[in-house]
């Protein structure tokens, strides 16, 4: 074989790494990665961000040296010998224990396994880097320090990586400074046990930014096989005795999809917060006052999710209810949110850019109620709603619209309005309409709720907060307090609220109320 054949296989070789980086870790850094983590490798090649939520000993660290490497071989380019797009990567975590550790050991093994066979990676390990003979393409490692934000002002470049570890031990300011970073070809990974439900790790897992994975040890090759299968990882008596120590037995009945409960060996267990966090790679349990818990949500998306495989059309039995959040000056998005009973269609989202066009979604509402002669529309009328509901009426929709006041008093037709127990009131019809998609949503109640996946939806849902009054009335917190931890208003989940709003019962030819759930 000639030199030009060996320098043209060696070129169609770098073609095959860059197009799938599974096969460069596998092939050259002898990374033996399970479908979960090839899975997180490949949405590192192609996404901007990926969040990885884990519980012990799944191969977070291990699976993150391997991402920081293929990241820092496969994107550099050069023309001839000169380097025209540089590459840096920042490996970071909250301890200098964690980073010399943990992280730079993995590091250099993975360079000593493409070295113990044959193949001479560029650079050299030097403490806690890879330095190569340019200043522009390294990798580094270091501690995470508040004090010391200049410090990640040197990473510009056109390939830059921040690669996070424990990510829930870092600051809010540490990301805003990371952030900055994130400039043309760049990627951010961050990975972390979910000790807390709070703070930017958290929020990564809810919105819609990131690509997010949850590595789960319950699915751990080892723990599923019972034996060794990967090395390092996560094994089955270790598994087995945090079930046994953990978790409680329950009966198949009482399971609950709230609690995380879930069945191992044909047994039925409810965990504790610990086996959630450190098992599961879950959030410790939702707090008593948050609105609506995560796990209702992903059940009412995975309902949705089947529904889409069988007959689609089952939900026209119901009227339609057209919830609509209207935007205005200084809000981004309008939506729409239809409901047919327990099922949602897709929520309707534009983008309006911080202008109020009342004409426009008033012809958009009128459509829908034109071409659906049993549908209804709850319009919040606080602020921009208020013209797109006047300019209905106009129209001559006066009776398929409803103003839908949050302030207002949650009464109907005079009687006061409780929940499904009639035990508990609301201090307004905003408290009302919130629980009332609470009550819906909850899997005891038997309303097989029928949710559109959304991460926007699910990062709302999830912030809204609850409280008893002195007098025993329910409140929801404050617009603007939800409002400074999203940076954003709750407009999808106020548009699904609004179809909630008690309306007179419309009978449809199949003879079923428009209101029914």
């Amino acid at each position: 074989m000639t030199n030009k054949d060996i320098q043209q296989r060696g070129i169609q070789k770098m073609n095959e790494w860059r197009a799938d980086w599974n096969k460069f870790a596998y092939d050259v850094l002898k990374a033996r990665l399970d479908p979960e983590q090839q899975a997180i490798l490949h949405s590192v090649q192609h996404n901007p961000r990926t969040s990885v939520c884990s519980g012990t000993a799944r191969g977070k660290d291990f699976l993150s040296a391997v991402a920081a490497m293929c990241f820092m071989y496969m994107t550099p380019k050069w023309r001839g010998k000169e380097l025209i797009h540089n590459t840096k990567v920042a490996m970071t975590a909250p301890t200098g224990r964690q980073v010399e550790n943990i992280m730079q050991p993995e590091i250099s093994r993975l360079y000593n396994n493409a070295l113990s066979q044959g193949i001479q990676l560029p650079g050299r390990l030097v403490s806690n880097d890879i330095r190569t003979e340019n200043d522009e393409w390294f990798l580094t490692g270091f501690k995470a320090d508040d004090s010391t934000h200049e410090a990640w002002s040197g990473f510009h470049a056109v390939n830059t990586m921040f690669v996070v570890t424990e990510a829930t031990g870092l600051s809010e300011s540490t990301f805003a400074a990371i952030e900055g970073n994130l400039q043309g070809n760049s990627r951010i990974l961050i990975v972390f046990n979910p000790n807390t439900s709070v703070g930017y790790a958290a929020k990564s897992q809810k919105g819609d930014r990131w690509s997010k994975f949850r590595l789960n040890s319950l699915n751990a090759p080892n723990v599923v096989e019972k034996k060794e299968i990967i090395p390092g990882q996560v094994d089955y008596n270790w598994v087995k005795d945090k079930i046994d120590n953990w978790c409680t037995i329950i009966n198949k009945d009482d399971v609950k999809d709230s609690e995380d409960d879930f069945e191992f060996e044909n047994v039925w267990y409810r965990p504790n917060d610990t086996f959630r966090i450190k098992v599961l790679g879950k959030f410790p349990k939702v707090s008593e006052d948050t609105l609506i818990p995560e796990q209702w949500i992903e059940k009412a998306n995975q309902r949705w999710t089947e529904y889409q495989q069988t007959n689609k059309k089952a939900h026209k039995k119901h009227n339609q209810v057209l919830g609509s959040d209207i935007a205005g000056m200084g809000r981004d998005n309008t939506v729409n949110c239809p409901r047919y009973g327990n099922y949602v269609d897709k929520f309707i989202i534009k983008h309006a850019g911080g202008k109020a066009n009342h004409m426009q979604e008033a012809g958009n509402i009128a459509n829908i109620l034109n071409s659906d002669i049993n549908a209804t529309a709850s319009i919040d009328t606080i602020g921009e709603g208020a013209g797109v509901y006047s300019r209905l009426v106009e129209l001559g929709l006066e009776k398929r619209v409803i103003s839908c006041k949050y302030s207002a008093k949650p009464e109907f037709r005079g009687r006061e309005l409780k929940d499904s127990t009639d035990q508990y009131s609301f201090l307004n019809m905003r408290a009302y309409l919130f629980w009332s998609v609470r009550e819906w949503l909850d899997p005891e109640n038997g309303h097989e709720a029928m949710l559109p996946p959304n991460d926007s939806f699910m990062e709302e849902a999830t912030e809204i907060k609850w409280f008893f009054r002195s007098d025993g009335k329910i409140q929801i917190e404050k617009k603007e307090d939800i409002k400074k931890r999203l940076n954003r208003s709750t407009d999808l989940f106020d548009a699904l609220a609004n179809t909630f709003y008690p309306i007179p019962p419309k009978v449809n030819p199949n003879g079923l109320s428009g209101i029914l759930w």
